[in-house]
């Protein structure tokens, strides 16, 4: 499949999303850009990476867990337990196919912009973080991520992981070992 041109991905999503959930893109649009000339990564792959990230995110649980059978998405059982974090693994499936993406790098910063993963890229990080920080994001913390997204980009990943590790902790829900791992290989590789 050729690949979409941005205007015609910007024109199909706007008709996916909710309004809300398109609003939240914009704005994640807008801070992976600030953060890609900041950090001198490709402003135009942190573009389109952002503009994607939640292209599944309006599927059922059903369809997540259907594409990610078709894909073979490894399922475990965290994520069978919270099938919503597969947006992200759909949502690189989504990208590819109905979309037309094919570069790697922007297609791994959607699948792990919900969770992280261990040796995060560049983008990765910018994606994950932008979602975090858009400016309708409003919980309590969210300004001192905002902060530290301006410096060092992994401390702001530290911070993010930490804030979501604590969050989820605090809610008794379930938290992927990918979060986890993300976290800890970031402070490893500062402490070397």
């Amino acid at each position: 499949m050729k690949m979409k041109t941005y205007d015609e991905m910007e024109k199909h999503l706007k008709k996916q999303l909710k309004p809300k959930r398109f609003k939240h893109t914009l704005g994640v649009i807008d801070c992976a850009v600030d953060m890609a000339e900041r950090n001198g990564a490709d402003v135009k792959k942190a573009e389109l990476a952002a503009l994607l990230h939640d292209c599944a995110k309006n599927y059922s649980r059903d369809e997540l867990l259907s594409v990610a059978g078709r894909c073979r998405i490894p399922l475990d059982d965290i994520t069978l337990k919270e099938p919503q974090l597969l947006h992200g693994p759909v949502g690189a499936v989504v990208a590819r196919e109905e979309y037309g993406v094919t570069d790697s790098e922007i297609l791994d910063a959607i699948a792990y912009h919900t969770t992280g993963r261990e040796d995060m890229t560049l983008l990765d990080k910018i994606i994950y973080l932008a979602d975090f920080i858009e400016p309708s994001r409003d919980y309590p913390g969210v300004d001192k991520l905002r902060a530290a997204c301006k410096g060092e980009i992994d401390d702001a990943c530290i911070l993010a992981f930490s804030n979501t590790i604590r969050y989820i902790a605090s809610i008794s829900g379930l938290i992927h070992p990918r979060t986890v791992v993300a976290r800890n290989y970031l402070i490893l590789q500062k402490m070397q």
